[in-house]
This record gives C-alpha cells, structure tokens and sequence, in this order.
C-alpha cells in the first residue's frame, strides 16, 4: 500500500488508535491471521477482540474506528488520491467476477495491476482492494455490488474509476429494488461517475441502460453482437477455449484458459476495458491462457469413471443459471448430465415464475437428472417437463442424499446456487479427491 502516516490515519479515520511505535502503516487488514508486518489493524465487528493478537502478530497499529465502514472509506480514498493507477470499476447483474478475472490477466502481463480477491465489492472489500495500491502500480480493477439505489454512487466516490463496466442488466435484488429497470438505473450509477474523457463499457443490448447513455463527454464501447467488441467463432476442449473475435474493425483469434461459452461474452467486454487502458490489443494473447477464474465459478472437479463436477455455486440468477445449464450441456459430450440447482434469492414477488423458467431452460438443454434444493427450488420442477429424473429436496443434506442415490460413474454434473444455499458442501462431497 502508499503508506500512510499515523497522523493521517487519526485525520481519516477517526477511533480508539493504538501503536507499536511505527510513524506509519504500509497495509491495511480487518483478518489479523492475514495480517503482513507493518499494517493497519481495523477492526470490524467482532474484530475488537482481536486487537492485542494483531499488535503481537506485527501490525503496525490497530485501529477500533468510530464507524468501520467510514475508516475503510476514508482511508482507501487517500490511498487512491495519491495513485496515479487507472481504475477499471466492474458492476453488473452477472459475471462481474468473472469478468474482473479475465481483464486482470490480459492487463498483468503489460502493466503493474491490482485485481480485487474473489468477490471483494462491497463497502468493506473495495476499500480494502484500492489499499493494495502500491506507488507503482498502473491499474487496478475493482468490483462492485449493489444492494440498492445509491450503493455504487458511493463506491465510486471512494474509487474515482476511469473505466466502467456494465456486464448485464437482469432479474437480481428484485426483493429491494422491484423491477429491472430500477437495476439499470443502480447500475447506471457508474456511468454518472465517470470522469470526463472516461470509458463506459455496456452491452451492444441493454435497452434498460440507453437512458444512462447520453453523456458525450465519455466514450461508450459496446460489446456482443453488433457492438464495437463482438464474437465470430467460439470452440472449447480440455478446459480450453479458442475465439474469434472482430475487436474495433481488427480480427483477432484469442486462446483462453477458460472453456464456458458465457465467459467468452465477458471476455469480450474484458477486451473493451483492455483496449480502453491503451493495452495493446496485438499482444493480448500473453495473459489469455493465464486466465483463473475465482473458486466456484464454473470450477471443475474430476468424479468416478470420467465424470466432471462444475462447482459453480457461489450465486445464481435466472440469466447466470441458464448460462451454466448451456455450458452443462457443451461440456458433458455424451456424458450424462445431472443439474442439482439451488434457490435463487432476492427475485420478489415473481420467484416462483423465474424459478420455473429456469426449470424449462434445463428442459430445453436436454438434462437427464434435475435436483431441485430448497424452497423456491420446487418451482425448478414444474417448468422441467421434459427432464427423464426429477427430484426435490427441502435442505442441502437431502439434496446430497439424492445425488448421491442417483449419480453414475461419468456423469457431468453440474451443482449451481444462491450463495445463501452453501451448495458447495455437495460438490465436496461427491469429489474425487486427490491421491
């Protein structure tokens, strides 16, 4: 991190302070087991109790703030003030991770970059991403979540992104926000944020996100079919992927280390943002094949006699869980494929509907087991009537009894929820585990 003197810690964050004599902090941590020497100790919640045991471990100081949320703001705007960093800011209904992965690895090769940690967006992980923020570093890439209205407006205040990417605008945070044309307008607050001469990145199809893009002070660089960034060809193997891709008029053919069709499409608003930071587009084959997606998002996983798991639990929603059931049925081949899908929260009033358009996708991809966990999960079931085995399970537990009654040596399964679910206990269950 720049470091940052004690007095400016005082000023930023105001709070009980307390010091081993350093005159500065060269970090920030809220984990005193992932404490480095030298940083700053914020307590958060129950992290007061863990004050003494992060002076003893090396922090520099520790600080229990007035307000935790405000401290992290505050620091982490003084620590962006003095970056001269490019910032790229990710936000979207889906793949915002997986969108903030990929661009990290094509910048990594050409630039000093810091990338958020798995999904590090909200009012705590942001601030913690921008105090990685070395002197030297180029770029740094940002994820932001939203619960509601107003939420990336603040984000943005502490980022100051240069670059913002809108990955989809869909049905997520219904229960709060009530229709999609509220979630373009939460979303869109990253546009209202750009600085002049700033870069918005948005899908070539977002008809929500057109009123938002009227600014002429900013580039705007779609991406998809039609748009500045568009795919041509697409082909995966081995955990690999080989696209096509016409990127502002110029042919590309990129390998990816990467084999979900869904994540070609944010590849390509990856390569907008790429090109956006003056990267050059000839040499972005470097970072492509480095490309690691964070854990549960698409990950896979060997079981008995051949078989594949995608361990993609670590959220869902109508648009995400279609694109997983797409890349279910691409990747098994000739093995059979088994869905064990989770509820998706937070869809309101209209879950049940959404629920079973997700089980007429599963349908439509041709599923030979669908097991449906949880409560809105049932729902699953009445939209899937073309699947040959259906199944309900009320908790997580009996949906692990039911794959396990039912799952075949070869079988390409994929296991795919709301966070809240915790459906990664049956993709650990049921793997091969390494000899």
């Amino acid at each position: 991190m720049i470091p940052l003197a004690l007095d400016d810690v005082r000023r930023l964050a105001p709070g009980d302070l307390r010091t081993t004599g350093a005159d500065e902090v060269t970090g920030v941590s809220i984990d005193s087991r992932r404490l480095e020497t030298g940083d700053l100790f914020v307590a958060v919640g129950r992290g007061v109790e863990y004050v003494e045991e992060a002076l003893a471990a090396g922090a520099g100081a520790a600080l229990v703030p007035v307000d935790a949320f405000a401290a992290l703001a505050g620091l982490a705007r003084e620590v962006r003030r003095r970056s001269s960093a490019r910032v790229v800011a990710v936000t979207g209904s889906t793949a915002k991770t997986s969108t903030k992965d990929i661009l990290g690895a094509l910048c990594a090769p050409h630039a000093r970059t810091v990338v958020a940690e798995g999904s590090q967006n909200n009012e705590i992980g942001l601030p913690l991403t921008l105090c990685r923020l070395e002197p030297d570093t180029e770029i740094a890439i940002v994820e932001m979540g939203m619960r509601g209205i107003g939420q990336i407006a603040e984000l943005c205040h502490i980022a100051r992104p240069d670059v913002g990417i809108i990955t989809t605008i869909g049905p997520v945070h219904l229960e709060l926000l009530g229709t999609v044309e509220r979630v373009a307008q939460a979303k869109a607050e990253l546009i209202a944020a750009l600085p002049p001469g700033g870069t918005a990145v948005v899908p070539a199809v977002a008809p929500e996100l057109d009123p938002y893009l009227h600014r002429d002070d900013i580039a705007v660089v779609r991406f998809g079919e039609g748009g500045d960034v568009s795919l041509a060809y697409f082909a995966a193997r081995d955990g690999r992927s080989r696209l096509k891709v016409d990127a502002f008029g110029r042919p590309l053919t990129i390998e990816f280390s990467f084999s979900g069709r869904h994540n070609a499409t944010n590849a390509l608003a990856a390569l907008a943002a790429y090109n956006a930071l003056g990267l050059p587009l000839g040499k972005v084959q470097r970072g492509a094949r480095h490309v690691t997606l964070s854990r549960w998002r698409g990950e896979e996983v060997p079981l008995p006699g051949d078989g594949v798991l995608i361990n993609d639990c670590y959220n869902a929603n109508p648009l995400s869980m279609t694109a997983a059931l797409e890349h279910l049925a691409e990747r098994a081949g000739e093995r059979r494929t088994v869905a064990v899908l989770g509820d998706m929260a937070e869809l309101g009033p209209g879950a049940p509907a959404y629920h079973r358009e997700v089980g007429a996708a599963a349908s439509r991809a041709g599923v030979d087991v669908l097991i449906a966990v949880g409560p809105l999960a049932r729902s699953y079931l009445d939209g899937a009537r073309g699947v040959l085995v259906t199944r309900w399970a009320p908790t997580v537990e009996q949906g692990l009894a039911a794959l396990r009654q039912l799952l075949q040596p070869g079988d390409c399964v994929l296991v795919k929820g709301s966070r809240a679910m915790g459906l990664e206990a049956i993709g650990e269950a049921v793997a091969v585990v390494p000899a």
